[in-house]
């Protein structure tokens, strides 16, 4: 049976510190990582109207794509289950035992894993590939790696009425970190809708892939048929060396971070989010008077077994 997902409304979380003061800037985090124990951060918006598309065509089984240490794949295994789906997972690489704990994590809500070469892993979008994965696995809806379609977009645009603004800004700044391109298009999109209120937006890419995120983003905005947009940017200065990087400098700036502000970070997608952010405060990037809201997207790996 069917069981729709249901998640707490995020609360906005407000930063305090001398440096924020001194450049009269507000700094707050809408903390998407609460909204479910599970399926949290954007993944819960990626995967909702998924999940509905699948029940409306009659598909039991959900198919999706990533890396060992995928957390869009924990999401799906955590919303099939929830959700009384079967669900497959194709991974990137061999699986390795013992299991790391995000294919852990997703093979005890009972997603049948397959590890393929990286080679054929680069065939995911391919039709043919498709084929072959249904005649193995038989029937099921397919979702691509991330939950990046456009159908993720779509639930992407309900973030922009989640933030709330503090009245009287002189400018506004909304922030995220990007891998794909398609949260920040859907975030896009939503304000897009709002004539009153249109911030800035800020992509912080995690790849090293200059332009890729970019042409991206353009592309869901383009397939939206927008009449007219909120100014955006990518930022693709920031990934550490490219995606899942870090080095010494940013893990000392995330373990500052949480031990201040109570909030976790990790290297992939949040810790490059804050410090590109932190980094352009102190250096006078964003002008004083401004309101930022950092979008907390998740990347945390729950306990395995809660």
């Amino acid at each position: 049976m069917y069981k729709p997902l249901q998640i707490e409304p995020p609360r906005l979380q407000r930063l305090t510190a001398s440096y924020l003061d001194q450049r009269d800037i507000r700094l707050s985090v809408l903390r998407l990582d609460e909204i479910h124990p599970l399926i949290f951060g954007n993944k819960w918006f990626k995967l909702k109207h998924n999940l509905l598309a699948s029940q409306e065509q009659g598909f039991s089984r959900l198919l999706s794509f990533g890396g060992a240490f995928s957390n869009h794949l924990m999401a799906v295994a955590a919303a099939g289950q929830h959700c009384g789906l079967e669900t497959i997972g194709v991974v990137r690489g061999d699986l390795v035992q013992p299991l790391n704990p995000v294919l852990q994590f997703a093979a005890e809500r009972g997603m049948n894993l397959q590890g393929i070469s990286r080679s054929q892993y680069r065939q995911k979008d391919n039709p043919e590939f498709h084929e072959a994965l249904r005649s193995r696995w038989g029937e099921c809806y397919l979702i691509p790696e991330g939950g990046s379609n456009a159908l993720g977009v779509k639930g992407c645009r309900e973030i922009a009425s989640l933030v709330s603004w503090e009245p009287g800004a002189r400018q506004r700044l909304l922030a995220l970190a990007c891998g794909t391109g398609a949260t920040m298009a859907g975030v896009i999109q939503g304000f897009a809708a709002n004539i009153a209120i249109r911030p800035e937006i800020l992509g912080v890419s995690v790849l090293k892939a200059p332009g890729y995120l970019s042409r991206n983003v353009s592309r869901w905005l383009d397939a939206g048929d927008l009449t007219s947009e909120p100014s955006w940017r990518i930022d693709d200065d920031s990934h550490f060396g490219g995606y899942a990087r870090s080095n010494p400098a940013l893990e000392r700036f995330m373990t500052v971070f949480s031990d201040t502000h109570g909030i976790p970070l990790e290297p992939v997608y949040t810790g490059k989010l804050f410090w590109r952010l932190d980094q352009d405060i102190r250096s006078g990037q964003i002008a004083p008077g401004t309101d930022v809201i950092a979008l907390h997207t998740g990347g945390q790996i729950p306990v395995v077994g809660a």
